[in-house]
Order: structure tokens, then C-alpha cells, then sequence
């Protein structure tokens, strides 16, 4: 497989946060080298990662030979130190607006591993658990930085500011409430302009008084619709399968789902990053499982035409969520709602607990600095049909091809 094949099925291409041309990505990469600082990091995450580099000689292994196996042409960092360093920068980094898809980048961290990523050695260090750990430090202390005001300089009206015409149009921004009379018309930082609010009327609940009337818990695009699905399967495979004991993170709720639906959806960065209950309910369970981010499925790595054949397996490997919300209506049973963390995107914030009640449309929570990917766990028993169109054929190159789902849009009817 080529580089540019690869890299357009990495999940920033997909979503839209990466310049969609690689040459976009080499530039935006060439202007970052000049910005990469000297001396010594001053982000205490950044510092924590570089001592865990020091006492795990594996970790290090892997880490230097994901930069020493990034061809020379493509590399911004060429040892540890200055990875280290590139870190500290991006902690400190808003990411401006570009009219251009093909030049656009809202993902630094994504952009600074997107060549180590496609490595032998890179596909090995994301998928170890204390450098997850440590990169997740790194993210958080980003995603401080991105609800101050300090970021906020980025929500302006300039061509490369996220307010400009353009934006305006791109991002649907007369769907959600803001005040441009205000200073940055009312959003206080770059954070707080990616959980905008949609206006009610943008987002009306369908069939509110009808409880068979299964809705969409957000914005996005179809992926797949999965049936029978097992307790246990090889997720790392081709073809989607999902797992629930994993994928569920062995909750004791998994065995009801045995058999029944998974329905995923992909949500890019234009999508509404909120997201909201399918049906009424009781909050059985709302947790945060802490995962992986930066990795993938290796074993699609050599179809050219696999763009999102790791959608399943980040629903199994991933940082996501999981609300369980049960409905007094036996046939529907139990919904399991997985906000799924990709990359960047693994800062995700749970607005619900165990014991709340919920009418359907309700808020559930959101994702920070983006969109990701759903998916919603049936019972065997809870669909009669689905309402949506057949997504495409698994694989698909393009992940926003699927039928569009708006959220608190009716997606299925219960039997």
C-alpha cells in the first residue's frame, strides 16, 4: 500500500481534520519543524512521557524506530528529544482555520505521528498501554489549554479564523446558538465553540410522546448496521465484527445483547459534537473506559480500499464511554450508547449517572475538539426495523458516504 493510500485512511483524513492532500500535510509539517522549541520541555505531561522513556527500554526501542522508519522526506523529528520538544509545542496550540480541505489541519498531534503511525514500529508503540497513558496526559493538558481564553484567538472572522464566511457555511453555525454582536461572538474559547449548542429547532426529537420510536444520539453518517452479534469474535479481523465483551468492557449487562444489533455511525468534524438519549429510560450505567487512541487495526493496513475498517475495532479497543439506559418497555430491554475516542478526540465528558432518568432527546454528553464515531448496542429483542437507509457495503472508502443521521431523527422502530 502507498503512503497516500494510508494516509487517507487514517481517521483525521477521513474526518476531515487533516488536510485531505498529503502535500498539505508535508507543508503544514514543514512550517511546524520551524516552530518545534529549544531547551527543555516545559509541559509536566510532556515531561512525564520522557521520563517513562528513560526506565522502559521497549517503549524506547519502539519509539525511536517509529521516527528512524519515517522515510527522511517525510520527517519532522529525527530523535526522541525533539519529539519530546514538538509535544510541548502542540500543548500550546490552537489550530487555526483553512477554507482549503486540502490544507486544513485541526489535529497537530495526529499530523506531528501521522508518518510514525504508518510504521512496523509506530503500529506497535500506540498500542502500549503506558505510552497511551502518558500521550493522554499530554492530550488533557491540550485540551486545558483549548478551554481557556488564550485559544480563543482563533474564533475570528478572518479567512483562517473559525467565525470567517466560509466556516460559517462549512460548519452549519446558523444551526446553534451564538451571539455575533458579542466578542467571538459569544464562545469563550476554541473548546466552547466545538460543544456549541444546537438551537431546538435545528434539533426537534421525533415521535417525543411515542415511546417505540428509537432516535439518532447524533449527528453523522451511517457506517454499519450489525446483526446477531457475538460475546466474544476476533475484532482485529476484516468485516466489522463486533465483540461485546470487550467492546462492552465486561459489564455485567453484556449477555442481554448477545445476538442483538450494533449500529455505528461516523461523525466528522462539521458534525454537531453532542450527543443525546435514544429512548426514555433509566441510567443503569455511565462510565469512562480509558483506552487506546492513536492506533488501529493492523490487519487493514493492506487494503487499499479499507478506509474504515477500523471502525469496529476502535469500538472494542478505544476510549469511549458507556450509558446503559433501560426502558420500562421489556421488548426494547436495554440500549448501550458508546461514544467512541479516536485520536485526538479521546477527551470525552459524561453529563449523566447511574440512577438519573431520561426522556428521549435528553443531553448525554459530548466529545471535546471534535467528532468520532458512535455506535448504539441493541437487545435482540428491541428492533422491528430500522428506519435509516442501508448503509454502502463494508468497505467503504469514504465514511461520510453512508446514509446522514441527525440527531433526535427517528433511526429504528422498536417491536
Amino acid at each position: 500500500m502507498s503512503l497516500d493510500q494510508r494516509y487517507r485512511r487514517l481517521f483525521g483524513a477521513r474526518a476531515g481534520y487533516l488536510p485531505r492532500d498529503r502535500a498539505g500535510l508535508d507543508a503544514w509539517l514543514h512550517h511546524f519543524r520551524g516552530r518545534i522549541p529549544q531547551g527543555e520541555p516545559r509541559s509536566p505531561a510532556v515531561g512525564r512521557l520522557a521520563a517513562l522513556l528513560e526506565v522502559d527500554p521497549i517503549l524506547r526501542m519502539y519509539v525511536s524506530e517509529m521516527i528512524r522508519q519515517v522515510p527522511p522526506e517525510n520527517q519532522v523529528v529525527t530523535n526522541t528529544r525533539q519529539l519530546l520538544l514538538a509535544l510541548d509545542e502542540i500543548t500550546r496550540t490552537a489550530p487555526a482555520y483553512n477554507p482549503d480541505p486540502s490544507k486544513r489541519n485541526a489535529f497537530p498531534m495526529s499530523s506531528l505521528f501521522a508518518y510514525m503511525m504508518m510504521t512496523t514500529a509506530g503500529e506497535a508503540a500506540f498500542r502500549v498501554r503506558a505510552f497511551n497513558d502518558a500521550l493522554r496526559g499530554i492530550l488533557r493538558e491540550w485540551c486545558a489549554y483549548l478551554d481557556s481564553r488564550e485559544s480563543a484567538w482563533v474564533l475570528n472572522e478572518g479567512e483562517d479564523g473559525w467565525l470567517s464566511p466560509f466556516a460559517y457555511q462549512d460548519m452549519k453555525l446558523w444551526e446553534f446558538e451564538l451571539d455575533r454582536s458579542l466578542p467571538h461572538w459569544g464562545f469563550s474559547s476554541y473548546n466552547d465553540y466545538f460543544h456549541r449548542q444546537s438551537l431546538a429547532s435545528a434539533r426537534p426529537v421525533v415521535s417525543p410522546d411515542d415511546p417505540t420510536v428509537i432516535v439518532s444520539p447524533n449527528d453523522g453518517n451511517l457506517v454499519t448496521i450489525a446483526r446477531g452479534v457475538r460475546v466474544q469474535d476476533e475484532f482485529w479481523l476484516k468485516g466489522e465484527p463486533f465483540s461485546l465483551i470487550d467492546m462492552l468492557h465486561h459489564s455485567a449487562h453484556t449477555p442481554r445483547f448477545v445476538g442483538g444489533y450494533v449500529f455505528q455511525s461516523f461523525l466528522s468534524g462539521a458534525n454537531y459534537h453532542r450527543w443525546h438519549a435514544p429512548i426514555d429510560g433509566v441510567v443503569r450505567e455511565a462510565r469512562i473506559v480509558e483506552g487506546l487512541m492513536f492506533s488501529d487495526a493492523e490487519s487493514a493496513g493492506f487494503d487499499p480500499n479499507a478506509g474504515i475498517l477500523s471502525e469496529g475495532y476502535d469500538a472494542t479497543v478505544n476510549t469511549r464511554a458507556l450509558v446503559f439506559i433501560e426502558s420500562e418497555r421489556p421488548e426494547v430491554g436495554m440500549v448501550c450508547v458508546v461514544p467512541i475516542g479516536i485520536t485526538e478526540i479521546s477527551s470525552i465528558t459524561l453529563g449523566v449517572k447511574p440512577g438519573d432518568r431520561l426522556k428521549k432527546g435528553d443531553e448525554l454528553g459530548y466529545f471535546s475538539y471534535g467528532g468520532s464515531s458512535m455506535a448504539i448496542v441493541f437487545q435482540k429483542s428491541a428492533i422491528d426495523h430500522f428506519t435509516t437507509p442501508t448503509p454502502p457495503p463494508l468497505p467503504v472508502v469514504d465514511p461520510t458516504s453512508g446514509p446522514a443521521l441527525q440527531v433526535n431523527a427517528a433511526i429504528a422502530v422498536s417491536r
